[in-house]
């Protein structure tokens, strides 16, 4: 049914020798001759957190969707304080978890919309699983640590000490507390300042769309550039008057850029 509203519901997974489950939610026309359209979130983010940007987007352009919140995020398992990020965690979600929670759902060859830390996991699995993908859109991705996305992160970690920023975080996890510090200290980490991934992105094949606010405190627009580089089939856009997150700040312009890329590049189902 186009438009419909569909339940929270939770896939069961073994990873990492553990069971974990995953909150995950359909969403749009479940009649779309389009591929699915699979929505990952950024480094705080979850289901709720994209508030109803994907809705929308989905019902504008007549597509389905898919959302799900990572391992440790919203009503997902969550992880435990002691249990910290390593340097390699956008590699495991993109490898390991992203292809299991597909295959489990029945998912084949989506598009895949990231925004932030879910852009470099769609990065990732298009690099490493290209014959496995539709077209990836990415927001805000991150492909190499610069100073900027540095220095934003303290200035957040400080935030998050002397202000209200942890009880409403609280509002879209289970455990507030351990999003915030194992996205914090992962990225904070002197491990993780030589992370890059700019030489994963020559082996992409299928059509990338990279978006960035000219005004992301978390990043220049050198990341978005650099991919429209490295990619064959990439199309870079900077986005005017828009921060870090575009499906807040300018939700019109980005649904307008990313559905006619998706809906106007490959033949329908």
């Amino acid at each position: 049914m186009n438009g419909s509203k569909h339940d929270i519901q939770f896939a069961d997974l073994d990873w990492k020798e553990r069971a974990i489950r995953l909150e995950y939610q359909w969403l749009g026309d479940t009649a779309s001759p389009w591929p699915t359209v699979v929505f990952l979130h950024e480094g705080l983010g979850s289901i709720a957190m994209w508030r109803d940007f994907p809705e929308r987007f989905c019902n504008e352009h007549g597509l389905r969707g898919l959302m799900y919140s990572r391992y440790g995020y919203g009503r997902s398992t969550p992880r435990p304080a002691d249990e910290k990020l390593s340097p390699s965690y956008l590699h495991e979600q993109a490898l390991e978890v992203l292809p299991s929670l597909l295959s489990q759902l029945g998912v084949q060859r989506p598009w895949l919309f990231g925004h932030s830390d879910g852009g470099s996991i769609a990065l990732l699995y298009a690099a490493n699983f290209p014959d496995a993908v539709s077209g990836i859109v990415v927001v805000a991705p991150h492909i190499f640590v610069e100073d900027i996305t540095v220095d934003g992160i303290r200035k957040v970690r400080e935030t998050y000490l002397n202000s209200d920023f942890p009880r409403r975080l609280a509002r879209y996890h289970t455990d507030g507390d351990s999003v915030f510090w194992g996205w914090n200290d992962a990225w904070l980490d002197p491990a993780f300042r030589g992370w890059n991934i700019e030489d994963q992105l020559g082996k992409i094949r299928c059509p990338v769309l990279a978006l960035q606010g000219e005004d992301d405190e978390y990043g220049t627009l050198e990341q978005i550039y650099e991919i429209e580089r490295l990619v064959p089939n990439a199309r870079a856009v900077p986005l005017a008057q828009c921060g870090h997150v575009p499906h807040r700040d300018q939700p019109a312009l980005l649904s307008a850029q990313a559905g006619s890329f998706i809906t106007d590049y490959l033949p329908r189902r």
